[in-house]
């Protein structure tokens, strides 16, 4: 079905996020008809979130844009736990604390991407530690227990791929599905949640949490999925050499955020535009419709639209300056990553790993061995080149779009 009536299903189509839905026809009425509350579930295991978060935080976006109530699930309770679902092995157990500040570290994010307020379209965040914790785990097991069986929990991908590698999955990552479930029918409950938003890979997990609530409550719920973003080299979003691209920005510098979507490849700018921005979609399909070199005055479109959203408009404005000094005049931009030393010199293959244009020392030597390493945009061919450090900057390059400043600190 894609003769959706209502907003909400139009917009989510016509922007790329459907992949699944549990009953479209049932959802498409509902949203028609009366403000709808949906989550999706964000555990805290960093400081940040990263880009591969940022399609649900969209997605929360667009339900509030169509008129109906986001409400964003921290994972204070299921952290503890730690979900299954695309990992193939169990990930570092983390204190109650760091749990706490973490959640307080990304919460700041949703401030940029909705408005939270009392009113029945408002955003609201709330943490499933709060009811999480407090379960008896023998009442749970009396009365959770049985709505789930082991067949059919051990046909669920996140757990196959897990025993197909012969990689451990443990007791307690193993009851995650049942707590997500559970966190279900806690909101449908208590917030009147209608509907669970979240990648493919949740499928199983949020068509858990509609049974549970049919079974025990007899609710009517929902569940959207959206397809997996990747790159249209196959590649997975937002991994690059430097590592994630993280949306806090004590995290990741708003230039380095910007120069990530400023590198988007030709083939996913229009794809991109659809689901990281507001732009409208008359003017997306001219933007992807440009060739050759013009494609690239779509890039920093997508780039200064994505900046503004995640950092602010003087953050974006800010980082595109500094990439035209840059690339365009051949100055040297104020917001360009910067790695500090005391040293008075620091050999081309460790400025590189340091300022996290390489991975390694050995990719470094790759890049010196192919050319694409520049000090002061002079092109440094020898591995063992040693950088003398002064009061001024030195203008390290790795290709034609890294660029940073080697500085001396006394």
């Amino acid at each position: 079905m894609t003769d959706y009536q209502s907003d909400l299903l139009r917009l989510l189509n016509d922007r790329g996020y459907i992949h699944q839905l549990t009953d479209a026809t049932g959802l498409d009425a509902l949203a028609s008809k009366q403000v709808v509350p949906g989550y999706i579930g964000f555990d805290a295991t960093a400081p940040s979130l990263h880009v591969g978060s940022l399609v649900q935080i969209m997605m929360l976006r667009r339900l509030q844009q169509a008129g109906h109530k986001p409400i964003v699930l921290m994972g204070g309770g299921t952290t503890k736990v730690g979900d299954p679902s695309g990992k193939d092995e169990s990930r570092k157990m983390l204190s109650a604390a760091d749990i706490e500040a973490n959640i307080e570290s990304i919460r700041r994010i949703f401030d940029n991407f909705l408005a939270f307020g009392d009113g029945p379209a408002d955003a609201v965040l709330v943490n499933n530690a709060d009811w999480l914790d407090k379960l008896n785990y023998v009442d749970m097991l009396r009365d959770i227990g049985p709505h789930f069986t082991i067949n059919r929990m051990l046909t669920f991908e996140s757990v196959k791929l897990r025993l197909d590698r012969e990689q451990p999955l443990t007791f307690l990552e193993f009851n995650y599905m049942i707590l997500q479930a559970y966190d279900f029918r806690e909101l449908a409950n208590t917030q009147d949640c209608k509907l669970q938003l979240g990648g493919s890979d949740q499928w199983g997990n949020i068509v858990n949490g509609i049974e549970l609530g049919r079974r025990m409550d007899g609710k009517q719920l929902y569940g959207l999925t959206t397809p997996l973003i990747a790159t249209a080299d196959g590649g997975k979003m937002g991994k690059t050499a430097k590592g994630a691209v993280w949306l806090n920005a004590d995290q990741l510098p708003p230039y380095d955020y910007w120069q990530f979507w400023r590198n988007t490849q030709d083939a996913d700018v229009g794809r991109f535009l659809r689901l990281f921005t507001d732009i409208e979609l008359g003017e997306i399909a001219r933007l992807e419709a440009l060739e050759g070199s013009e494609i690239n005055e779509a890039k920093k479109v997508l780039a200064d639209a994505a900046t503004a959203m995640a950092h602010g408009e003087g953050a974006a404005k800010d980082a595109a300056a500094t990439a035209q000094k840059t690339f365009e005049q051949g100055q040297v931009g104020g917001d360009l990553p910067v790695f500090e030393t005391t040293d008075d010199e620091i050999s081309i293959l460790n400025a590189l790993v340091s300022i996290g244009f390489c991975a390694s020392k050995g990719e470094a030597k790759r890049m010196v061995a192919g050319g694409g390493a520049r000090v002061d945009d002079e092109q440094v061919k020898d591995a063992g080149f040693m950088v003398s450090l002064s009061n001024e900057d030195r203008k390290i390059s790795a290709g034609k779009k890294k660029h940073g400043l080697l500085r001396k600190i006394n």
